[in-house]
């Protein structure tokens, strides 16, 4: 494997779709097909992809021993030897430097700000909260809130508070999702929990499924209530989004089944940017979306 393959699997770019949840305040804010706005909102997501993958460069350069224990996680460039430790820190530093300037200067102080947030964010979890179980999803959940704000900050529109609830629910569902997979996949194998990932030790697998249930339907409702305020109804001038509500359901249903029912041994957030029916159901989701705010 030569370096610049290494250092593209590395910062792992069919991750780096998590990141339009930074374009989610342009979207709902009926400023898509506005270029100021769409270029503003463009580099701001870029930025957040560069961070991301800062942030994927070192985690990996943190995890390399329990990756070369692991499965399919050992094949990772650093784990393999492919991509030294001190070039992966290297492209880290050089990735989130050049993001929050770029940001500073050509958006604004407040974007810059949240994305720096979120590299504080994600090295508080790699350095000591990834080992707690519970807070290390909260912080994932805090992750893509963050996005989302940095969305709105980039194109200067008010965020709904509704819009906020969903990304929280939804994000800390698709964490706990994710826990319970490793869960399962750890006693397909035979593995204890913690091989891979101490936080896992304070998880049990009954416990998730419920917490899932519980956040599935609760991120449902407040997508729903989200369709349905009055804030929403006035600036769209229809209520007609409460007929996207199946989509959420059925790509919510998908993941759950991936993640608990279905589970394959890479993760399931990975697994579901490969299916099929759960790629067709956003497509159609967001075919819808755009339908009812843009044409209707």
């Amino acid at each position: 494997m030569n370096a610049a393959v290494a250092i593209v699997k590395t910062l792992r770019p069919r991750q780096w779709v998590k990141n339009a949840f930074v374009l989610a305040p342009l979207v709902f804010s009926n400023h898509l097909f506005y270029g100021a706005f769409a270029l503003k909102a463009a580099m701001a997501a870029a930025a957040f992809c560069a961070v991301s993958g800062a942030v994927y460069a070192f985690n990996d350069l943190r995890d390399v021993e329990l990756d070369r224990k692991h499965p399919v996680k050992k094949n990772r460039p650093i784990a393999a030897g492919h991509l030294s430790e001190r070039g992966a820190l290297f492209l880290a530093i050089t990735l989130a430097g050049a993001a929050l300037l770029a940001t500073f200067f050509m958006l604004s102080w407040q974007v810059s700000a949240v994305l720096g947030g979120y590299l504080v964010n994600n090295l508080a979890y790699s350095l000591a909260l990834k080992r707690f179980a519970f807070i290390d999803v909260l912080m994932i959940a805090i992750g893509f809130l963050l996005r989302v704000v940095a969305g709105g900050f980039a194109i200067s529109v008010p965020l709904s508070t509704w819009l906020l609830a969903c990304t929280a629910l939804l994000s800390a569902m698709l964490g706990f999702g994710k826990r319970a997979h490793e869960l399962l996949e750890a006693d397909n194998v035979g593995r204890t929990a913690d091989t891979t990932r101490v936080a896992l030790m304070g998880y049990r697998i009954h416990h998730l499924r419920v917490v899932m249930l519980v956040l599935s339907v609760a991120t449902c409702i407040a997508y729903a209530l989200y369709t349905q305020d009055r804030h929403t109804v006035s600036f769209f001038g229809t209520r007609s989004l409460i007929w996207t509500l199946p989509f959420c359901i059925i790509g919510i249903f998908r993941f759950a089944q991936l993640a608990l029912w279905r589970p394959k041994p890479i993760s399931p957030t990975d697994a579901m940017l490969r299916d099929w029916p759960f790629l067709g159901n956003i497509l159609l989701w967001g075919a819808a979306v755009l339908f009812i705010i843009y044409a209707s």
